[in-house]
């Protein structure tokens, strides 16, 4: 596996795919789907888009995705994308939405590219983690290295809350808080050093199958706030309406600080 392709063909498909969103933006009409979220024609056109390029350059790889493929597949390698992630920031015409495409080997990703047009911003990382693969390293922002703070945490510094998890402002919390719509960008913000942590209550795999490799690339630690593990994916499981809500923070430290802050959105 020449890792080095499958980043250009995850930027070129992308970038592709994006130029035709930014055409459709503020454009659309949004329907409601079973589970309460918003789906457009620009979704299931992308979803077909990126399924198409994977299926037709890499043939005996399998792919799950939010709109078409739900059941993990028995494949050593598979593609999990979200061909839009910030649907109603989409279709209600707020600029940050993207493109998320993540590479699994053996149920566990690998690599991770995310795409966000409106704001020209790319995200990339490699991550070996126990693969025993021979990977290259590091998490890069349109193509420059990219770490998590470091920095000692002050009340002038940002936390990303998602649209599910502002019960926790019930208790004062020790930085300033950001809600951006995006659970990609919510946790992508960790590794590019913006913000000190970020938690999704209810995100979907294709919601975080890139951006865990790119986080923790970046020198973030990933914390579940559930027990089970979310990796490696089980073969023949319908990920279509499991959650895995999660805590993201800069360092390892900064865990005991905002883990109690959040723990209860595991248990929603």
């Amino acid at each position: 596996m020449n890792f080095l392709e499958i980043k250009a063909f995850s930027e070129a498909l992308s970038h592709q795919v994006g130029v035709q969103l930014l055409r459709d933006f503020g454009q659309v009409q949004a329907a409601e789907k079973a589970d309460g979220s918003l789906v457009t024609q620009s979704d299931r056109w992308a979803d077909e888009q990126i399924r198409n390029a994977i299926a037709q350059t890499f043939p005996d790889h399998g792919v799950l995705s939010e709109e078409a493929e739900h059941q993990f597949p028995d494949r050593e390698w598979c593609w999990i994308i979200d061909p839009l992630d910030g649907t109603t920031n989409f279709a209600r015409g707020l600029p940050l939405w993207g493109i998320s495409i993540a590479l699994l080997y053996q149920g566990t990703p690998v690599f991770g590219y995310v795409h966000l047009p409106p704001l020209n911003q790319s995200f990339h990382g490699f991550w070996q983690g126990e693969s025993g693969l021979d990977l290259p390293s590091g998490a890069f922002l349109n193509d420059k290295l990219i770490h998590s703070s470091q920095e000692a945490l002050t009340r002038n510094h940002f936390f990303n809350l998602c649209a599910r998890s502002t019960s926790v402002l019930k208790n004062p919390f020790p930085a300033k808080i950001r809600m951006l719509g995006v659970a990609t960008y919510n946790l992508l913000t960790v590794a590019a050093g913006a913000t000190m942590g970020g938690v999704e209550a209810t995100p979907k795999i294709w919601d975080i199958a890139a951006v865990w490799a790119i986080v923790q690339a970046a020198g973030a630690v990933w914390y579940p706030l559930e027990s089970e593990p979310i990796f490696p994916l089980k073969v023949g499981k319908d990920y279509s309406s499991r959650s895995f809500p999660t805590l993201v923070v800069s360092r390892e430290n900064l865990v005991p600080v905002f883990e109690p802050l959040v723990r209860a959105i595991g248990n929603q």
